[in-house]
């Protein structure tokens, strides 16, 4: 099949190279957003699957809307069988959605209808579900809303961040777009209805979500640090300064809300049970285990934290 593929982060790489790889497909296409400025010198950086698109040879568009007339007639005229969708960052009018003769698809990281929105990976950890996956679907002009094709599921470890996830999800998805494709060019699928009394939505995930309540049960603590690293990463307040907490592990040990119940291992009290600080990063430093951390900062057992 000729196919046109839109995409902008690292998740959309793994699809990518699984379509150009395969014999059965051409990918005469890649569209992928605008190059931005990145880091403290504002450096211009071009989109992970631009990269990648150049790479493998393939022609890059990089439209400021898909919903300008130039970008309706680029993709016109190269007139696909399908477009392929992961993570682009950007709304498609239904005259685009109509161009391709077997419709536009999108991979989405959850099963749907569950999760629909910006954020699907992290929240899912963040909420602590045990099961995800990824979900193929015909795109409408909704958000997440379009009928679904195919859905692959897996489990989420206990300690696994949302940046791990989100790596096994985007090579879940490259897998399953392979199987998508193959059985809608076959004829063989019946794309169901979402289940809209099932529905739920995320938001994008900002800073404001990374001070840690430890007056929290400790594996609503533990979820909050495993879905917000690598970014925007948990923070805590420690010997007055905050720190910036990449990992903790779960412990049955008890006491009040927010003190220090132990340095060897350094456990903090939450509003059950209690959380290992197993990494932290104090500012202006690397991320270290507790016990460097300790070995420079005073503190003791019935201490407080926030």
């Amino acid at each position: 099949m000729k196919i046109v593929y839109m995409g902008t982060p690292d998740f959309a790489v793994p699809a990518l190279e699984k379509l150009a790889a395969c014999e059965k497909h051409e990918v005469a296409a890649v569209y992928t957003q605008p190059d931005k400025p990145q880091g403290r010198k504002m450096i211009l950086t071009p989109p992970d699957v631009k990269v990648c698109a150049e790479r493998l040879g393939i022609p890059v568009l990089q439209p400021a809307s898909m919903k300008s007339d130039e970008a309706y007639d680029s993709l016109k005229e190269l007139n696909p069988d399908v477009v392929v969708v992961a993570a682009y960052g950007q709304i498609l009018p239904k005259r685009v959605l109509d161009i391709p003769r077997l419709g536009c698809v999108n991979i989405h990281g959850s099963l749907l209808p569950k999760y629909r929105g910006a954020a699907p990976i992290q929240q899912a950890v963040l909420d602590g579900e045990a099961v995800t996956g990824v979900t193929t679907m015909l795109m409408d002009v909704g958000l997440d809303t379009g009928d679904i094709l195919l859905k692959a599921e897996t489990p989420i470890g206990e300690n696994e961040t949302a940046g791990e996830l989100f790596d096994r999800l985007a090579q879940l998805g490259g897998e399953l777009i392979l199987k998508t494709l193959d059985k809608l060019e076959k004829g063989e699928i019946t794309p169901q209805k979402q289940d809209e009394s099932l529905a739920t939505h995320t938001s994008k995930i900002d800073k404001s979500y990374c001070p840690i309540d430890f007056s929290k049960p400790a594996r609503e603590v533990h979820n909050k640090v495993r879905g917000l690293y690598p970014w925007p990463v948990a923070t805590a307040v420690i010997c007055g300064k905050r720190v910036r907490i990449h990992a903790t592990r779960l412990n049955e040990k008890s006491g009040k809300a927010g003190t220090v119940l132990s340095v060897k291992p350094l456990l903090i009290a939450c509003g059950e049970g209690s959380v290992e600080l197993v990494t932290i990063q104090p500012e202006g430093k690397k991320p270290m285990t507790a016990e460097a951390f300790l070995a420079g900062h005073k503190l003791s057992v019935g201490e407080s934290v926030q």
